[in-house]
């Protein structure tokens, strides 16, 4: 039992830290601006592409593993920097003026599809239909043993990774004038321009924090994964996964349920490898029947 049970634990806690970055980059948006972004997969999917595009021209070059793995974090912002505003924007934004609640989030689903649709052709044209592999990086600093497995470093340390980006998150929206303010708009919007709050400028920042949240997980697993053609529609479903159990816009809830879901996944994987794709939606779903609002989330009202 004692050598499934610490496999089971660090896989799912490997699995776990990813699907926290992206999922709770989805819960961001999600909780400052009420989109359900669908196309919140493909940033994933383009900062996996990125990052495998700029390890081999890195790793072509001899340069310091000090260099080549910070840069991850670069690429990831640059997309969000780049993506997340310009969608916000021109996208996200001319929806806000009609009045029907209803209308608002049916022309949000749409819109955000359409989008996931063309950013998928625009990762063929880019990329092909070849899969990236970049598994050389994992090597790079070193192995541990654990039990009788043994797992790179790199590996685990994307575990480190997701709780120092939790508690940044935690610190910059308690601590932080700006995160304050992102607070205030996800409260009460109105009260927040009231206030004098540019609430324009949050709702772009938010959906940039977690456009580069996604591509960050995106950066992050390129080393871990083949990178192809499909991973942003299968970590965008895991992601929604994710955030139904922790609560749609929990921030809090998402670290708790990415851990469930990853060691849920990892325990199927083990023990009934045939469900494994399937565990992470029944564990959602036995969670929902308990909980319909996820772990962390609050039932509330809505006028018609």
């Amino acid at each position: 039992m004692e050598t499934v049970v610490i496999p089971v634990l660090v896989n799912g806690l490997i699995e776990g830290g990813t699907l926290f970055l992206v999922a709770v980059g989805l819960n961001l948006i999600l909780g400052v601006m009420g989109v359900l972004n669908v196309a919140h997969g493909s940033f994933y999917a383009i900062g996996a592409f990125a990052a495998a595009s700029a390890w081999g021209v890195l790793s072509g070059g001899q340069i310091p593993t000090w260099v080549a793995f910070p840069a991850l974090f670069v690429i990831a912002a640059a997309i969000g920097t780049a993506c997340g505003p310009l969608v916000e924007r021109l996208l996200i934004r001319p929806t806000y003026g009609v009045e029907s609640r209803t209308q608002v989030e049916s022309l949000q689903l749409l819109i955000t599809y359409a989008l996931f649709l063309i950013l998928e052709d625009v990762q063929k044209m880019v990329w092909g239909s070849q899969p990236y592999y970049t598994g050389q990086a994992l090597l790079l600093l070193g192995r541990s043993q654990i039990g009788a497995l043994s797992y790179t470093n790199y590996q685990l340390t994307l575990i480190p990774v997701a709780a120092a980006v939790y508690l940044a998150l935690r610190g910059y929206f308690r601590y932080a004038p700006s995160g304050r303010f992102v607070v205030a708009v996800a409260e009460t919007p109105d009260m927040a321009a009231a206030m004098g709050i540019n609430v324009g400028w949050i709702l772009g920042f938010s959906f940039a924090l977690g456009t580069a949240l996604a591509a960050l997980g995106g950066a992050l697993s390129a080393p871990t994964i083949g990178v192809s053609i499909g991973i942003g529609a299968d970590m965008a479903v895991l992601s929604f996964a994710v955030a139904a159990v922790a609560g749609l816009g929990r921030i809090d809830g998402a670290v708790v349920a990415a851990a469930i879901i990853g060691v849920a996944h990892a325990a199927a994987v083990f023990v009934l490898p045939e469900l494994s794709s399937v565990a992470p939606f029944a564990i959602m779903l036995t969670i929902l029947l308990f909980k319909p609002y996820g772990l962390m989330g609050t039932p509330q009202r809505r006028r018609i």
